[in-house]
C-alpha cells in the first residue's frame, strides 16, 4: 500500500466549514492554530473528532499531524465537518480505508440544515401567541 505524506479533505455540517489537512508528523492536532483539546472542551467532541482514526487503527502504522481550519456554525457542527473532513482526507491517503469509513457513516454529508425563519411566524414554524379576546 503505497501511503502519500499529505492529504486535504473538506468537511461540512449545519453551516460549519472545516478544511482539514493530514500530513506526517507526530500525531498532533491542531484546530485553529490551537491544540484540539483547548479548542473542542468537550470530551464527546473529542472522541467525534478522532473516530476515523479510531475505525482504521491507522494512527497505530503511520504518526499522523492534522492541521483544520473551522468557520461557522456552532462547536457541535465543527467537530462533525472536522470529523468528515478527516475521513475524507483519509480515504484521499489511502484508498483501502473507504469500506470501512463508508461502513460506518463517517463519508456521509449530513445534509441537515437550520430552516429559515417564515414571515409572519416567530421563528421557522412557530407561530405568534394567539389572543382570543
Amino acid at each position: 500500500m503505497a501511503t502519500q505524506v499529505y492529504s486535504m479533505g473538506t468537511g461540512r455540517r449545519k453551516e460549519a466549514v472545516a478544511r482539514v489537512f493530514l500530513k506526517s508528523g507526530e500525531g498532533r492536532v491542531i484546530v485553529n492554530a490551537r491544540p484540539f483539546e483547548k479548542y473542542f472542551a468537550r470530551e464527546s467532541h473529542r472522541i467525534i473528532i478522532m473516530q476515523p482514526f479510531e475505525l482504521t487503527k491507522i494512527q497505530d502504522r503511520l504518526k499522523i499531524d492534522i492541521q483544520a481550519n473551522v468557520k461557522g456554525g456552532g462547536i457541535s457542527g465543527q467537530a462533525e465537518a472536522v470529523r468528515l473532513g478527516i475521513a475524507r482526507a483519509l480515504v484521499k491517503m489511502e484508498a483501502g480505508l473507504k469500506g470501512v469509513l463508508k461502513k460506518a457513516g463517517l463519508l456521509t454529508r449530513d445534509p441537515r440544515m437550520r430552516e429559515r425563519k417564515k414571515y409572519g411566524r416567530k421563528r421557522a414554524r412557530r407561530r405568534f401567541q394567539y389572543t382570543k379576546r
